[in-house]
């Protein structure tokens, strides 16, 4: 019984459906796209999902997504896209820095992006909407998603990461990186790698709390720098900071031409 009220309470989210029991052990759309090695017996069988299933389709499923997204955010006005850690617990320090940098940027007049799932980005939408701005949430199809936390005001579903990744960039003047895991250094480094290879230009780049991201900045500069891997201008493409009043003052800096 235990067993059963386990499948009924599983929950997934795919793109705007919203799948229980059975049917949220589907693998998702990343998983379809990009793991050929994937065999899973709980998958519909081929013939079910052939015509939405091969690679011609999908351009156009992709497409709707660049589509939608284009379509709610043109008329954003200036944003700033923050991230950090979905594990995040409310109450703790992570929580309660996230939560001002949110509402900072609603001050300067900034809407702000998040990834939309719980922990820092639950916190950077609160800070907003408590602050009486626009708080946006790109969410993202995974396995346990939890879907949109209760802060976001203008929310999109999206099956692809990289359709959603394009969303961060084209929409912000800027990124604000709080504590995070994987997905906050994968967000993190592409970044400064669009900004490095000059793909986007003036985009300030910051890094909130010394403490965490400092031994990162060492490396950058005693390992990547040091053995030529990376140009030592290369490091001034991120500035580290400590409150969310000198992060939001980092980015407006460079929206305003002046050097930070």
């Amino acid at each position: 019984m235990a067993e059963n009220d386990d499948v009924r309470r599983r929950c997934l989210r795919r793109g705007p459906q919203t799948l229980r029991g059975e049917a949220a052990r589907r693998p998702t759309f990343d998983q379809m796209l990009l793991d050929t090695r994937r065999h899973d017996a709980a998958a519909p069988p081929a013939e079910q999902v052939h015509s939405t299933a091969t690679d011609a389709w999908r351009v156009l499923r992709i497409q709707s997504e660049f589509v939608e997204g284009f379509g709610t955010l043109a008329e954003l006005g200036p944003a700033v896209s923050v991230f950090g850690s979905a594990r995040t617990g409310e109450g703790t320090a992570e929580y309660e820095l996230a939560r001002a940098v949110g509402r900072e940027l609603v001050t300067a007049g900034y809407a702000v992006i998040t990834g939309g799932g719980p922990g820092a980005m639950a916190a950077a939408n609160r800070g907003a909407t408590e602050a009486e701005g626009t708080s946006v949430g790109l969410g993202i199809e995974l396995p346990h998603e939890q879907g949109m936390n209760e802060w976001v005001g203008i929310g999109i579903d999206f099956r692809y990461f990289f359709a959603r990744k394009v969303m961060f960039v084209k929409y912000a003047q800027g990124f604000i990186v709080v504590p995070g895991g994987m997905g906050t250094l994968d967000e993190l480094f592409e970044a400064l790698t669009l900004v490095q290879t000059g793909t986007v230009t003036r985009f300030p780049i910051v890094l909130v709390g010394r403490e965490f991201w400092g031994p990162l900045v060492d490396w950058l500069r005693d390992t990547l720098a040091a053995r030529g891997m990376i140009s030592p201008e290369d490091l001034d493409l991120v500035s580290v900071v400590d409150t969310a009043q000198e992060a939001v003052a980092a980015v407006r800096a460079v929206a305003q031409g002046e050097r930070a």
